[in-house]
């Protein structure tokens, strides 16, 4: 497997990101398709939070992943460049405490979730929009790397792994062509993630909507 750290040209807004997947029906918990396909047990349904910014997505998965298991992993994709990313990623940093082992990868975020399954049962991903953000300010193929994303989810059940994710899609059309170009990749991206997880939420004003799968139990 291929991890991405060097440059390449981004690929095209909005271009296929990888082949049709066999496993995207879900029946009862499992990833039902052609044989090969890996079954999704209680712990590790992978799952992809969505949500707008200050929409309480990050503390639902938050809970989400504490609820999931004993040895949470918090795999942080900022890349700190301003006294304001400095603040946002203090308060995160606060909010969650001492209950998640941070692991920081900007951009391998792949090779990153391989390597944190030897130790921990649950990998929190904060989150997509940012990777996304690294890899098209590093000029690489940010299709490319959503696709090796989605084929380390479909065979990785080492842990669970929970995606969070802004959804940009929703407001007005950004006026300049590297915005459009991010917003288009991000929603390829979040149709293709969408497919492969066993669970999809959207939070938005702190409240959940389950867009596919189970309905979270937090107790």
């Amino acid at each position: 497997m291929r991890r991405f750290g060097r440059r390449r040209r981004n690929g095209r807004a909005g271009e296929r990101l990888a082949r049709p997947n066999r496993c995207s029906k879900i029946v009862r918990g499992r990833t039902a398709g052609n044989g090969g396909c890996s079954k999704g047990t209680a712990m590790t349904r992978h799952t992809l939070v969505l949500g707008g910014a200050r929409s309480g997505k990050t503390a639902f998965a938050e809970r989400l992943a504490l609820h999931a298991g004993a040895r949470p992993a918090y795999l942080a994709t900022a890349n700190v460049l301003d006294e304001e990313m400095r603040d946002r990623v203090a308060s995160h940093q606060a909010s969650r405490g001492v209950n998640f082992t941070t692991i920081e990868e900007p951009v391998a975020l792949s090779h990153a979730i391989l390597k944190a399954g030897a130790a921990h049962d649950v990998i929190l991903v904060d989150c997509l929009t940012l990777w996304i953000t690294n890899l098209l300010m590093a000029n690489e193929d940010v299709a490319s790397a959503v696709g090796e994303l989605s084929a380390t989810l479909m065979e990785f059940r080492q842990a669970k792994v929970v995606l969070v994710s802004n959804e940009v899609g929703m407001g007005i059309v950004p006026d300049n062509a590297m915005a459009r170009t991010f917003r288009d990749l991000a929603g390829s991206a979040h149709q293709r993630l969408a497919a492969i997880c066993e669970d999809v939420y959207f939070v938005a004003a702190g409240l959940t909507l389950t867009m596919k799968g189970e309905a979270p139990e937090l107790g």
